[in-house]
């Protein structure tokens, strides 16, 4: 790798100093690095990534932060396709294991090409009303159907590629990658999968039945969740995106989701495997 470009969550280096000694450090290996002004980033499209500002010639993204940080990026940069090396500068996380002093180490592993590349699948979702698409948007974590406002359960019916799966009266409904199955979706009783598996988990969120569990579907699966009649008549739904982009839901709108064409691929320098990782996070959780 010889071109990279750097994602910097800034509250969380404020004054890029922590960033410019990134940029120091690969310029003094010779490679080039490229970034971005903050006010380039202040794009209603994106969180810390505009993509177009990304050269085309860019072999790496750096992207110094925590989870967040990486998974908006990943959705930021999905149609590039470009490999990304998370490094943490924030809270701990499943996704980043790369913390601040162990930065210059890794660098130096991928110069030397001692790195894996984790591609994980992510989620595509439409939403429809009246058979018009009004939004749509990736997650590499999840899609959660969830209420707004009044705490009122929702109702909605779950349809697999056409064909009726069930019906749920619940808080909400988590869509989950692989990814995601450690984020909201675990603290909801969800159940763990491999991050580099390829599958799509349904996990219902306080649901008013007892034998309601999580469903486990193909990647492949196509997925409605069409919105029923409100029953109190005060329509305060929403479908948000790795819990950070959303739009608002009305009864008989349509949310359909569908694996994402791109893949987010992740570089891996450490050689701990996601067992150990998983067993060292939950000991802590």
């Amino acid at each position: 790798m010889e071109k990279f470009f750097v994602v910097t969550n800034t509250a969380k280096d404020r004054d890029f100093v922590f960033t410019n000694s990134i940029i120091d450090y690969l310029k003094s290996k010779g490679k080039t690095c490229y970034t971005q002004p903050v006010e380039a980033v202040n794009n209603t499209n994106y969180n810390y990534t505009n993509a177009d500002m990304v050269p085309a010639d860019t072999d790496c993204v750096i992207v110094l932060g925590g989870d967040g940080t990486l998974i908006q990026a990943a959705r930021d940069l999905s149609q590039l396709e470009l490999p990304l090396l998370g490094i943490n500068i924030g809270t701990l996380g499943f996704l980043v294991d790369i913390d601040r002093d162990q930065a210059f180490p890794a660098i130096d592993c991928v110069l030397a090409g001692d790195y894996e590349i984790d591609e994980r699948m992510m989620l595509e979702g439409k939403a429809y009303r009246n058979g018009e698409l009004i939004y749509t948007n990736v997650a590499l974590n999840d899609i959660v159907i969830n209420r707004s406002g009044a705490l009122r359960v929702i109702d909605f019916d779950i349809f697999v590629n056409d064909e009726y799966l069930t019906s749920y009266t619940a808080d909400g409904l988590i869509i989950s990658t692989p990814t995601g199955s450690t984020a909201y979706n675990l603290s909801a009783g969800g159940p763990i999968a491999q991050p580099n598996s390829e599958l799509i988990i349904l996990t219902p969120v306080c649901p008013h039945k007892i034998n309601q569990r999580s469903i486990i579907l193909d990647s492949f699966d196509e997925i409605c969740v069409k919105m029923s009649k409100s029953r109190s008549n005060q329509e305060e739904r929403v479908a948000s995106f790795d819990g950070e982009l959303h739009t608002n839901l009305i009864s008989g709108d349509k949310v359909i989701i569908t694996r994402a064409p791109k893949k987010a691929k992740i570089v891996k320098t450490s050689k701990l495997s996601f067992f150990q990782v998983l067993g060292k996070k939950m000991s802590v959780i």
